[in-house]
């Protein structure tokens, strides 16, 4: 990854992608409230039943700068994105480029030839750069989660979801 300094400095981070581990979840806090890590936490023990891949794009350190699941059974014939982030001070410096194409390997290393994820339509940037790696846009459906307000009460956010595809060869 090259990030470039005002300055016109370019610096360069070696970032690798590998599992992600409970033991990285208290370095993830950039990627959501202690609901969602709490909800992280769950699918990497689905992980272990291999249902789910969860991975995390590091440093050199072993910090975690974005991460995002796959899910094997959410579509059938699909590994299914989401979850995907990256720490808001690295986007686009091609760190959530280098994550998607490293999911899509994972998934084609399963023999599964199609990955799909939900863009919420309120994100124009994610979906160009879904775009911008091939994938297509198929049907829109509403979707809704639980979200730990400021306040650590939970409420439910509602948002509307086009839905992506693409073929993996």
């Amino acid at each position: 990854m090259n990030l470039q300094h005002t300055s016109g400095t370019e610096v360069v981070v070696p970032i690798a992608v590998r599992d992600l581990t409970p033991a990285d979840l208290p370095a993830c806090s950039w990627s959501g409230s202690s609901t969602h890590l709490h909800q992280v936490a769950k699918e990497l023990e689905r992980a272990e039943s291999g249902e789910v891949d969860y991975l995390a794009a590091c440093t050199a350190t072993g910090l975690p700068v974005a991460i995002g699941g796959i899910d094997y059974r959410a579509t059938p014939g699909a590994g299914y994105l989401w979850q995907l982030a990256v720490m808001p001070a690295l986007q686009s410096h091609g760190v959530g480029t280098l994550l998607i194409r490293a999911a899509e390997g994972r998934i084609r290393s399963r023999g599964v030839r199609r990955a799909e994820l939900r863009v919420e339509e309120s994100n124009p940037r994610a979906r160009a750069l879904y775009e911008r790696l091939g994938y297509v846009a198929y049907d829109r459906q509403p979707d809704a989660w639980d979200t730990e307000a400021p306040d650590g009460s939970i409420c439910r956010y509602e948002t509307m979801c086009t839905l992506m595809r693409k073929g993996l060869s």
